[in-house]
């Protein structure tokens, strides 16, 4: 049986680029939305799920980290996605010709500097692919849409402008997602380690939280805060640290996290993706 994995988007979404290069093996199944995604492998409709979790230019996407962990599903890679945004134009359209140009909102500010100095009004789409099926399946030739060169093949519209982004390295991270965890893998690049934590209410609990990953020479690559339950005194804070959880300082961290918290959750253990290590070009 043809394993499948779940992306947010129509075909020809990033998200669709990101399932084929990551799992060129797996069938990708389109979903309207995130939540869609996560729930087709909740369902077993999906083996795994590829969410977009942050963009190096845009940075973190909506409402996921939300999402995850109450989805009840584990991390068990991740993928970066170099993304290169075109304008698409249907066929025949000149650039001087488009007015408007519609992708996902995450991707918008992406190109911000190409839509204003060409005069091109930034619609907001559900989708990026979405915004070149309805290009192509609309009238106007002053209407474009910003997506991959996959969109423009998919819905035989015609690439205005390549690679329009503002930023030469701008990239996509995707968190792979799966019903089980797999915490016996070690990979190549190193492990990473995530989860999501509340501190108790005491003065300092979140500085002395940390505390343990320094004292114990743990990398802490990330940490996000985010309200839960509407409240503005509930934080919720996700994290990722370089190491697996049976290496002896991960341990001892996240012990001396367990005394200054009243709320752990694994999300996930995963090899680190060679993309991590690039350094910037000066």
């Amino acid at each position: 049986m043809t394993k499948r994995i779940a992306f947010q988007g129509e075909p020809g979404a990033y998200g669709h680029q990101a399932c084929i290069e990551a799992r060129p093996d797996y069938e990708p199944l389109p979903c309207p939305t995130f939540e869609a995604a996560i729930e087709a492998v909740r369902l077993g409709h999906a083996d795994l799920g590829m969410i977009a979790v942050e963009n190096s230019t845009y940075g973190r996407v909506g409402d996921v980290h939300t999402l995850l962990p109450e989805s009840g599903l584990h991390i068990v890679d991740e993928a970066f996605v170099r993304v290169h945004i075109n304008l698409l134009g249907k066929p025949g359209a000149q650039l001087n010709q488009i007015r408007s140009a519609a992708g996902h909102v995450v991707i918008l500010p992406q190109c911000g500097k190409f839509l204003r100095s060409h005069g091109i009004a930034p619609v907001t789409s559900s989708d990026n692919a979405r915004a070149a099926m309805d290009v192509a399946a609309g009238e106007d030739m002053t209407a474009g849409a910003l997506a991959s060169e996959m969109a423009a093949k998919i819905y035989g519209l015609d690439i205005l402008a390549r690679h329009i982004e503002d930023h030469d390295r701008n990239t996509t991270r995707f968190l792979i997602m799966a019903r089980d965890p797999d915490l016996n893998r070690r990979g190549k690049h190193g492990m990473v380690t995530s989860f999501v934590f509340r501190v108790r209410n005491i003065p300092a609990a979140l500085y002395k939280a940390m505390g343990g990953f320094a004292t114990n020479g743990v990398n802490m690559t990330k940490l996000e805060s985010y309200m839960v339950g509407g409240q503005f005194t509930a934080t919720q804070f996700y994290a990722e640290v370089e190491g697996h959880p049976d290496d002896r300082n991960v341990q001892r961290a996240m012990d001396e996290l367990d005394y200054f918290t009243d709320h752990i959750r694994l999300m996930g253990v995963f090899p680190a993706a060679p993309r991590r290590h690039e350094k910037a070009k000066p």
